[in-house]
């Protein structure tokens, strides 16, 4: 029975090893079926997520899955912790040589193992020969490198982290909160030529690094935004969205611009539904029938954007959406982040009008710059 359990231990101990080399170090996504990482994140997820449901309030919901991402990050480093201490207790229960005052048996090891690996200084309390000597510096060492990899991970983690939320808070200038095509386009952005195409391209380069960045550390898909109507998601499909529009037909500066764009912002979409293991939604509603078609012509008319006058042009863009729509409301969907609609809502206010010192928010009467008709 103890040699299965030194068995057990060891390869305990290799498992965590081997999920912290590939959540902390190694740059790419892992295709295994079977990862400890990724059973803990979607198991804690569920349930956060259902207690998140019980908040009466949407802000008061919304705090709470802010929450879930830096906790389940010290959890996770907890749960690696807690599986080699009781893999290396497993292993000198069977290899003997140790023997501590006033406690015995697999207890006794696993103080042993955690004061090890945790380097509390107690030695005193046990003592170790032969074989149990090599395991306890072993244990030592594995200790010093995950506290190792921890601290040089946690920068990194929070500099993509504020690399990525710097671009969504810009947005909000620029595609109002929540960010929607529509405003995207009748700003002073993608709609003017002398701008649009670097406009866009900022973003080709946002949605890269978006790509890589949650490629390398899937947790920080979890992470929230700092305003409820922000997040990862609504950025990525609102500029989806808005090179779409460009690419059917709406007049203005970028189109060449805004089909390298999409074709990067979509291979972020895709393979970031993978990551979080969440299939395509094809069946999840009509972000744009018809009539908000029309009114969506209407609203960029009204603002000095055009939309080509020829037929096909919503056939066009129903085309494109196929092709991201449904993995971006897979990702809002398994995330609860929502996604943009395509005009703003009436009497939307953007965050960056709106004081915490002020009952009511302050609507300017200046708007912002926006394209003078031809």
């Amino acid at each position: 029975m103890t040699v299965l359990l030194a068995v057990a231990g060891t390869v305990l101990i290799l498992v965590v090893l081997l999920e912290a080399f590939e959540t902390l170090i190694l740059p790419r996504r892992v295709s295994r079926r079977f990862r400890l990482t990724r059973l803990f994140l979607r198991t804690t997820w569920l349930l956060w997520r259902r207690l998140a449901g019980l908040a009466r309030q949407p802000n008061g919901r919304e705090n709470f899955l802010s929450i879930y991402g830096p906790l389940s990050l010290l959890a996770l480093f907890a749960v690696w912790a807690a599986g080699v201490v009781f893999g290396y207790a497993l292993i000198l229960r069977w290899v003997g040589g140790v023997a501590v005052t006033g406690t015995r048996g697999l207890p006794a090891m696993l103080y042993v193992s955690a004061g090890t690996l945790f380097s509390l200084g107690s030695s005193w309390t046990h003592t170790a020969v032969g074989g149990a000597q090599l395991l306890i510096v072993l244990e030592a060492g594995t200790g010093l490198g995950l506290l190792a990899l921890v601290i040089a991970y946690l920068p990194v983690l929070y500099q993509s982290f504020s690399r990525r939320e710097t671009n969504i808070a810009i947005l909000d200038e620029r595609a109002g909160s929540p960010p929607t095509a529509g405003e995207l386009l009748v700003r002073k952005g993608t709609s003017y030529p002398e701008t649009g195409a670097e406009f866009l391209r900022d973003w080709e380069h946002w949605a890269a690094e978006l790509l890589e960045s949650h490629l390398s550390y899937p947790i920080l898909g979890f992470f929230r935004s700092q305003h409820d109507n922000q997040s990862w998601v609504a950025a990525l499909t609102a500029i989806l969205d808005s090179c779409a529009l460009v690419m059917a037909g709406v007049e203005g500066g970028g189109q060449s611009q805004a089909q390298l764009t999409f074709a990067m912002a979509r291979h972020a979409a895709v393979d970031l539904a993978a990551v979080f293991r969440t299939p395509p939604v094809r069946d999840g509603g009509d972000r744009l029938p018809p009539e908000q078609w029309a009114r969506l012509v209407g609203f960029l008319s009204s603002r000095g954007s055009r939309v080509a006058e020829r037929e096909g042009t919503f056939e066009a863009l129903q085309e494109l959406r196929e092709t991201y729509e449904p993995y971006v409301i897979a990702l809002s969907e398994r995330l609860l982040m929502p996604l943009p609609p395509w005009i703003p809502p009436d009497e939307a206010i953007d965050n960056w009008q709106i004081t915490a010192w002020e009952t009511r928010p302050r609507r300017f009467r200046a708007p912002l710059p926006t394209r003078t008709p031809q």
